[in-house]
């Protein structure tokens, strides 16, 4: 029997998701004084991505000062660019130290929600059946959930232990074996190095070469993060000197794509330097411009490939079979394990949830031609929805956490004036919406992300929707509070 709250008693708030978009905004509507909210998580813990992607070497390619709450510093991390499990404990220590635990409820998967404009109120139904009433609902599933498979014959024939990174299977051992990765992006970078030692032999099925930089990580000293600790301003200081010198590469890749060929020269002076054989060297040098796709930065990856045990396949895959892979030569490819480092549906926000809004309009359609919405937030016909690392919130040179501190405020301001204008709804202007996207994507078109190549930005058709393109100081400028008027107010 489906269980439903009293309409007359919902919810302030109803938050989907556990990671950094979740966790702070419950912390954020808890200091505002809206209290009343729930915060429902599929999983068994908190983390989002940080929980789910614990393959080996798995880190944060964002120094971890900036890769952390402003209102929550951390001081002492261990390394610059934090690892999985410290973003992790992180994550949970934020949850406890708000007091977030008596309103998070795990194992809950939500399957659909629909907006009852009569109430003003979304329902929200989770895998169990039961419903939630709630004011606002708020979006924090992020970009990164859903792991992709490619699209390849055979999938599910291959006879070995077959998995994704993001749900690496600790239990299979690697020593000794002949293993099969598939795909060469932030994942795959990370893991190839650490499992290379174990292997017999490893072979990297590689569509395009990925632009790789040096990592600039180090090991941070006792003194440094005593020193750090005691006087919070040097903290401070170190944040927004990261801060400042990870913005201006965003004159790079939005305003002056030229800028990237100095970088360009660096990663193949990086390549020349720690791959000596030359046919590996020739395969893994990118035919794109830096930008077009995510830069990669690893000390470890190339030598790892430079082994002799390491193959880099550049064939076209036709098929996988029980054996292992078969190329678009027929070559076959023996493997005992296969692990597919292929990325993740980035741009299908919110899927699958269901999502209805005013007279029953559905979401996935509404997004049919490519996910937008309104200062990556809002969407016109679905009121009281507030989607955290929406559509183009994405970033290429910075911390997203500090657009989700920008989307916190926004969101805050929206939910009290629910409350204290004594609304039913605020639904965003189609208007508002369509004149903000047309101008959204004539910037995006002037970016290093159009220029070209096909990747994780973009949607099947060439629209790109998941990265920002502009500085993230002027999308902070830009939410710093509502506009009322971009939004009908209903009573």
């Amino acid at each position: 029997m489906t269980k439903t709250r009293s309409p007359a008693a919902p919810l302030d708030a109803i938050i989907i998701g556990s990671g950094f978009g979740g966790i702070g905004m419950a912390i954020q509507l808890d200091r505002a004084g809206i209290s009343n909210f729930l915060l429902l998580e599929k999983a068994a813990d908190i983390g989002g991505t940080w929980r789910d992607n614990h393959y080996p070497g798995s880190g944060c390619d964002v120094p971890s000062h900036l890769y952390s709450y402003s209102f929550e510093p951390r001081t002492n991390w261990p390394h610059k660019y934090a690892r999985q499990d410290e973003i992790h404990a992180y994550i949970r220590h934020c949850a406890d130290k708000y007091h977030l635990r008596q309103r998070i409820r795990l194992n809950c998967d939500v399957r659909d929600a629909r907006f009852d404009a009569d109430s003003g109120c979304w329902q929200v139904t989770t895998a169990s059946g039961e419903t939630l009433v709630a004011r606002n609902l708020i979006a924090a599933t992020g970009q990164l959930n859903r792991p992709l498979m490619p699209n390849i014959d055979g999938l599910g024939s291959f006879a070995g232990p077959a998995f994704h990174s993001a749900e690496w299977q600790h239990d299979v051992d690697l020593k000794g074996k002949r293993v099969a990765v598939i795909g060469t992006g932030a994942s795959a970078i990370q893991f190839v190095p650490q499992i290379v030692p174990e292997v017999a032999q490893l072979d990297l099925y590689q569509r395009n070469a990925a632009w790789v930089l040096p990592k600039d990580d180090c090991e941070y000293s006792d003194s440094r993060r005593r020193w750090l600790s005691r006087l919070p301003l040097l903290h401070q200081l170190d944040r927004a000197w990261q801060y400042l010198t990870h913005e201006v590469r965003a004159l790079a890749f939005v305003h002056f794509p030229a800028l990237v060929k100095s970088s360009e020269r660096a990663a193949k002076r990086h390549l020349n330097r720690q791959v000596s054989d030359p046919a590996k060297r020739a395969a893994l040098t990118p035919g794109y411009p830096m930008g077009c796709k995510r830069i990669l930065i690893s000390n470890n990856y190339y030598p790892a490939l430079d082994q002799k045990h390491v193959n880099i396949v550049s064939d076209g895959i036709e098929k996988i079979v029980p054996e292992g892979v078969v190329t678009n030569d027929g070559t076959l490819h023996p493997a005992d394990v296969l692990i597919y480092g292929t990325g993740f549906a980035a741009t299908e926000f919110l899927a699958p949830i269901r999502i209805s809004g005013l007279d029953g309009k559905d979401l996935n359609d509404a997004w049919r031609d490519g996910a937008e919405a309104y200062k990556g937030i809002s969407v016109a016909g679905f009121p009281n929805l507030y989607v955290l690392y929406g559509p183009n919130t994405n970033l290429g040179h910075n911390s997203i956490i500090y657009m989700l501190e920008s989307q916190f405020r926004y969101v805050v301001a929206c939910v009290k004036a629910l409350r204290d204008r004594g609304l039913r709804y605020l639904d965003l202007q189609p208007k508002v919406q369509a004149r903000y996207n047309r101008q959204l994507q004539d910037d995006a078109r002037g970016t290093v992300w159009a220029r070209g190549c096909q990747s994780w930005y973009l949607t099947a058709d060439g629209k790109q929707t998941v990265n920002w393109p502009g500085f993230t100081f002027t999308y902070r400028y830009m939410t710093r509070k509502p506009t009322w008027s971009d939004y009908v107010q209903v009573r």
